[in-house]
């Protein structure tokens, strides 16, 4: 009688199971799932490709060039120079007062709705559900529907065309609020908050030294969505602000654009150069926060996705 020897047995049995898994890994390969892929990788990717050589190039190179090479002349250096010294520095002065309104909304966002989803998670008081309904219709609701109520609410208290008319709006985030109240479900256990009741702890000093840390990743995700939402808006600050010198990037680079556009006073030839060059810029510090933040953020969408 023949005895297959036990290493041989067991290279046997372990070979019909790689050859399984070697047919599962290859299925899960879709040649259409990686075109889509490709596809939403150049949508996104393709426009930030043609604003950076854009922004090496003249106005002449702009039309006279392919859109995604650079030109025979790149200056790339001397379109920042320019963007900076344009009608005495202004764009640093636009980027300041971007920087100011989108921190100060994003970090009072973040802790309002901090506060709110905590609250809404952890404590239950009469009509708490209809609050909560009220706050998931919100949601539904446009910002752009709401700036001309907020414009003739905030002439009526004397704050049109000062910074509290950018930040003051910005610090309501009805979609922060209700992803706070789903993290505050699964992040902040009731086992440690009674623990604190029993040792003397108030609520306030609960919340600040003990669930405001566990809140961190979902209040970095909030931080930054109200930071991103902030640096692009347009249509507020637009209506909001008449002096030029309160004026935020997205505002101020339109103006740039409109006197390129109609030759106005203080328009030169290279005038939508600078746009564009302003605009590359302007994306920077949304990159580099991005980068910072990301592994804080991910883990903030990810929380309550998945059911312990």
């Amino acid at each position: 009688m023949t005895t297959t020897p036990p290493a041989t047995a067991a290279a046997t049995t372990t070979q019909p199971a790689r050859t399984a898994h070697a047919k599962t890994h290859s299925a899960r390969r879709s040649t259409p799932l990686t075109i889509a892929m490709l596809a939403a990788l150049a949508y996104f990717l393709l426009p930030l490709l043609w604003l950076l050589i854009a922004s090496t190039k003249s106005t002449q190179d702009l039309f006279n060039s392919f859109g995604l090479w650079f030109s025979d002349t790149p200056q790339l250096l001397t379109n920042i120079k320019e963007t900076f010294t344009q009608d005495d520095g202004v764009f640093a002065h636009w980027l300041l007062n971007t920087m100011l309104y989108a921190v100060v909304s994003a970090v009072g966002a973040a802790l309002l709705a901090a506060a709110g989803g905590y609250g809404f998670a952890k404590f239950r008081f009469r009509g708490d559900r209809a609050a909560l309904n009220l706050v998931l219709g919100a949601v539904m609701v446009p910002t752009t529907a709401l700036a001309i109520p907020t414009y003739l609410l905030f002439a009526k208290a004397g704050l049109v065309n000062t910074p509290w008319a950018i930040i003051l709006p910005s610090l309501v985030n009805p979609f922060g609020l209700y992803l706070m109240r789903i993290h505050a479900q699964d992040a902040v256990p009731d086992s440690i908050l009674e623990a604190a009741r029993i040792d003397g702890a108030g609520e306030a000093r609960i919340f600040f030294r003990i669930a405001l840390r566990l809140l961190g990743p979902g209040l970095v995700t909030v931080l930054l969505f109200t930071l991103v939402a902030t640096w692009n808006n347009y249509f507020l600050p637009l209506i909001m602000l008449n002096d030029p010198n309160l004026y935020p990037i997205t505002v101020g680079l339109s103006s740039w654009a409109a006197q390129a556009q109609n030759g106005g006073a203080g328009a030169s030839s290279d005038m939508l150069a600078l746009v564009v060059t302003g605009s590359l810029i302007s994306i920077v510090p949304l990159v580099v926060a991005f980068l910072m933040l990301q592994r804080y953020w991910q883990s903030g969408l990810a929380t309550g996705g998945v059911k312990q």
